[in-house]
């Protein structure tokens, strides 16, 4: 039974250096240990080729996991980034390698749009790096602006190329 003082909410995880799966555990561990904080549920794991940022990068490991949270969206993201930079993550270049990115993708169906947070997540839409984990969670929520199920968004992307399951528990 879902807690009605918290808010559902899904991350996307994403890294491509220093072993992103260890990363990807220790944070949810963190998560998991925040008093206002539920750990629902984690997607598989995918590994998928960079989009953009620069050239000669390594494959990247996403997921999503869904959790219930007390915590303000900018609570959260604060707490998020905390936890990405305890993971040695470095914010030097846009879509650059990182040992953990954590993306507030949806959460509930609150809106924010500040220079420091927008969600829902706005290019989620577009990207099977995130809509594939997503759709293994949550294939009919709604994202609060499109009102199109996740699955719905999914099938409008072309195929997706060059991503592949790696790992379905974690």
């Amino acid at each position: 039974m879902k807690n009605i003082n918290k808010t559902q909410v899904f991350l996307g995880f994403g890294g491509n250096l220093d072993n992103p799966y260890n990363h990807f555990c220790r944070a949810k561990q963190k998560l998991a240990a925040h008093p206002q904080i539920t750990v629902v549920a984690t997607s598989p794991l995918y590994t998928t080729p960079p989009l953009g940022g620069p050239t000669g990068q390594p494959d990247y490991l996403n997921g999503v996991m869904e959790i219930e949270t007390g915590l303000s969206p900018a609570n959260l993201l604060q707490l998020c980034q905390q936890i990405e930079a305890e993971s040695g993550r470095i914010r030097n270049e846009r879509w650059g390698a990182r040992t953990l990115d954590i993306d507030l993708l949806i959460m509930a169906d609150i809106t924010v749009n500040t220079p420091q947070l927008t969600i829902p997540h706005p290019r989620l839409q577009q990207r099977h790096f995130v809509l594939l984990p997503l759709n293994d969670l949550a294939p009919a929520l709604i994202h609060p602006i499109s009102m199109k199920t996740i699955a719905a968004l999914l099938e409008t992307l072309p195929a997706a190329e060059g991503i592949s399951l790696w790992k379905e528990e974690w």
